[in-house]
């Protein structure tokens, strides 16, 4: 299974349980699974527990380190502008999304925050992967709630 199908399936039980659909995935530089996790914002009461905070965390606490070089971060939508920052401190290789977020999203869109001059490590970006299933996912959650 590749990074983003995992991180798909994290945003399908995600939604399950009620929260946002995103999901995240953090590989080595050899494609391991380092840690995976979907949104937990509703069941911790957090509003930092996006899918990327705490996939980012476990996998650093993993590896017993607070760097992620040659990890890659793949995630089902625009990292917004806080999990960007996060991804830039934990000196992440290489940033994955699927859909683009115009209204939250840090990285393409909004704060832009690896284009800023404050931001001291600027990783890789790819966009648009699997991007109409991942806003498919997206879309039927938030119309199901309104």
């Amino acid at each position: 299974m590749t990074p983003i199908e995992i991180a798909l399936n994290e945003a399908r039980a995600a939604a399950a349980r009620g929260e946002a659909p995103v999901g995240a995935v953090v590989t080595d530089k050899s494609g391991q699974v380092l840690a995976r996790a979907g949104n937990e914002v509703e069941a911790r009461h957090d509003p930092s527990a996006h899918a990327e905070m705490l996939a980012l965390r476990e996998a650093a606490q993993r590896l017993g380190q607070t760097r992620l070089a040659d990890c890659t971060l793949t995630v089902t939508l625009e990292p917004c502008p806080m999990c960007a920052q996060a991804a830039s401190f934990f000196r992440i290789a290489r940033v994955v999304f699927g859909a683009y977020d115009p209204k939250g999203g840090g990285v393409v869109h909004g704060a832009r925050v690896f284009a800023a001059s404050s931001c001291h490590h600027r990783p890789e970006v790819v966009g648009g992967m699997r991007e109409a299933e991942a806003a498919a996912l997206l879309r039927s959650f938030f119309e199901a709630r309104r």
